[in-house]
């Protein structure tokens, strides 16, 4: 039997062997074909990325063709360079540049020398290109925004670098990707699939047809089509009443959690973007370190919520059962918690319970609920913890998981946090009240603010906020359709939802009232301190305002944060109330507000961040965008400015 074993695998092993040797060179022609490159070149045919379109269908971004220059440096013979960088209008010095970093790339393998020429500069050079042997074209689709708002919700399109081609074999030099926004985001759903196609050359370098009559070749195949859920008009009109002022709004639909309109403070028109000026203009928009066109206030600006905390704080407390509706704080101008601290409080009757202390935003009242929480447990690292825990149900103090490529998680203390800052212990709830109005070490982006807007209308869950709406032919991300629940039970939102609805009614938003929509909101304002150049200096206060409506079936929440923006009635909240009149009736009624607040400019309180003139601020509308009369302007100057702190006022 072992004599017989041996030789039989010995047998089957060569046959094996022999049997694949004949399928690799009789059969397979891929390693032939490998080996053929030096007589093989090899053409890609660029799809279209998909159309992007709003919730109700209206194109938002389409596509236009364009073409690059691609050069093959050891192809290149005996060309009169001179008329080359003539035709192109570059000098020669950058000729030679470019031709350089393209052997550095691969003398052999095609790069793009000159990016997205359009139809005039394509037509010129085609005319002559038989005289520039080692060049050849590549048609391109490059964007073609059909609005010039919402350029931080699409990103834009760039040339991939060494390092991704190195990382991604999908890509090669000259290849473009998407970058921030959704082009980032959706990025394999809108590229779509390249074709190619190889081409066989002769002795002489000449293309003689296509190899093995295209048994290789595969077509192109265009992006998938998304629909956002942005309204497109609401997203417009956001972007124009934040004209010459800094900040964010985010709307939320709360039953979904579709983000309705994602708004930042100066922003730019997506168009400038586009074509053989992108590079130049993406370099000023970067540079500028005072405005931040580039900045998405609305996902990554970390800010004390203030005043709108506070409803949370409420929430806790009756969770704790520390408090119900009818617990009254006595509250003259404030109260004092210990040995010379007093935290004040402005002008409303002493006797405040839950309901009159929402709408009248009583700091006594709130501060008082946050001690008898904290001090409700023998030990506060456990007690802030449970304070903690309640607090990031609502998704905040992390990363949210939401489809856009940029976020920050804010800050939610937690035992750890004191810990730190107090190693050697002897903290208490006194030392750390001021996290009971949004102030101390907490800090939430204007998205979370209004994630935490929806989950109170929603009475206690919420959606993880999301911008696709639909994927031609695809499905959306499940957990974008799963619920989060809440610490609260929901028999302890009614309180605190008709508390908000009376701030509109009695408190500090009754003259932002809408006739016919029944809204709850909050005003918030925190002060605002920064050092300049070293210098400790008093700025303007935020203005903040949350709301959601209606108050019965919500279907808008959202949130406005303006930096340096004032008391929170004073601007967030008449953006806030607009918006969602705009929203919900596709026309607005109160023209006072609009006309007040299209009219306001908060530059020359920008100005004094470092003493610059107000020229010298970017400012931006739908029809003046970000750099179009400035383009040619110099960038000002970097201020160092670092946070000092911030004490909440309302």
């Amino acid at each position: 039997m072992r004599k017989v074993l041996l030789p039989s695998l010995i047998i089957i092993a060569a046959s094996l062997l022999v049997i694949r040797i004949f399928y690799l060179q009789i059969i397979d022609d891929s390693f032939k074909l490998k080996s053929e490159n030096n007589a093989i070149k090899i053409k890609y045919d660029y799809p279209e990325r998909g159309y992007i379109y709003d919730r109700y269908g209206k194109l938002l971004v389409a596509n236009q063709a364009s073409y690059d220059i691609m050069v093959i440096p050891r192809e290149i013979k005996n060309i009169d360079t001179l008329e080359f960088c003539q035709l192109l209008n570059v000098t020669k010095e950058d000729f030679i540049k470019k031709i350089e970093k393209a052997k550095v790339y691969s003398p052999r393998l095609p790069s793009v020398f000159l990016a997205q020429l359009n139809k005039n500069e394509f037509a010129a050079f085609q005319e002559k290109i038989r005289k520039f042997e080692g060049f050849y074209f590549q048609k391109r689709s490059l964007r073609d925004y059909e609005v010039d708002y919402g350029a931080n919700i699409f990103g834009f399109i760039t040339q991939v670098n060494e390092k991704l081609v190195s990382k991604n074999p999908y890509y090669n030099s000259g290849d473009l990707i998407g970058m921030q926004g959704v082009e980032q985001s959706y990025e394999e759903v809108l590229r779509g699939i390249k074709g190619v196609k190889y081409i066989q050359k002769d002795k002489y370098n000449r293309e003689i047809g296509s190899y093995k009559d295209g048994k290789y070749d595969t077509i192109a195949v265009q992006g998938e089509d998304i629909n956002l859920t942005i309204d497109a008009e609401l997203q417009k009109y956001g972007e124009e009443l934040m004209i010459n002022k800094r900040g964010g709004i985010v709307a939320l639909e709360p039953k979904t959690g579709e983000i309705l309109a994602l708004v930042t403070a100066p922003s730019y028109d997506p168009g400038i973007l586009v074509g053989r000026q992108r590079s130049k203009n993406y370099t000023l928009l970067y540079h500028d370190s005072i405005a931040k066109p580039l900045y998405d206030r609305g996902l990554l600006a970390e800010y004390p919520p203030g005043s709108p905390f506070k409803i949370l704080t409420g929430l806790i407390g009756l969770q704790e059962q520390v408090i119900n509706e009818n617990t009254t704080f006595f509250c003259h101008h404030g109260f004092s918690y210990g040995r010379g601290r007093f935290m004040k409080c402005h002008n409303h009757p002493p006797n405040q319970q839950l309901h009159n202390g929402i709408y009248n935003s009583c700091n006594t009242y709130f501060a008082q609920t946050y001690m008898l929480t904290i001090n409700k447990y023998n030990n506060p690292a456990y007690a802030v913890d449970i304070w903690s825990n309640h607090v990031k149900s609502f998704g905040l103090g992390q990363f949210m998981g939401y489809d856009l490529p940029t976020g920050k998680r804010g800050n939610i203390p937690t035992s750890k946090t004191y810990k730190k800052i107090y190693p050697n212990g002897g903290w208490r709830s006194t030392t750390i009240v001021s996290n009971s109005i949004g102030q101390g070490e907490v800090l939430m982006t204007p998205i979370q603010l209004a994630n935490m807007m929806a989950t109170i209308a929603n009475q206690g869950h919420y959606y993880t906020p999301h911008i696709i709406k639909k994927i031609e032919g695809e499905k959306i991300d499940p957990k974008f359709t799963t619920k989060h629940e809440t610490t609260i039970d929901k028999k302890y939102f009614p309180p605190i939802i008709s508390g908000l609805f009376d701030v509109y009614n009695l408190g500090t938003a009754s003259r932002l009232r809408v006739e016919g929509i029944d809204i709850c909101g909050k005003t918030g304002t925190a002060e605002n301190y920064a050092k300049i150049n070293g210098k400790r200096t008093k700025l303007e206060d935020h203005s903040i305002f949350v709301a959601f409506a209606p108050k019965d079936n919500p279907k808008i929440a959202i949130a406005v944060m303006i930096e340096n923006g004032g008391f929170g009635a004073a601007i967030a909240g008449p953006i806030a109330s607009l918006m969602i009149e705009k929203y919900l009736r596709k026309k607005i009624t109160r023209n006072d507000l609009e006309i007040r607040i299209l009219n306001t400019s908060l530059n020359s309180r920008y100005a004094k961040l470092g003493g610059m003139a107000e020229a010298s601020l970017i400012e931006t509308t739908p029809k003046d965008s970000v750099m179009r009369a400035k383009m040619n302007k110099p960038v000002p100057k970097e201020v160092k400015i670092t946070k000092v702190d911030t004490t909440q006022k309302n």
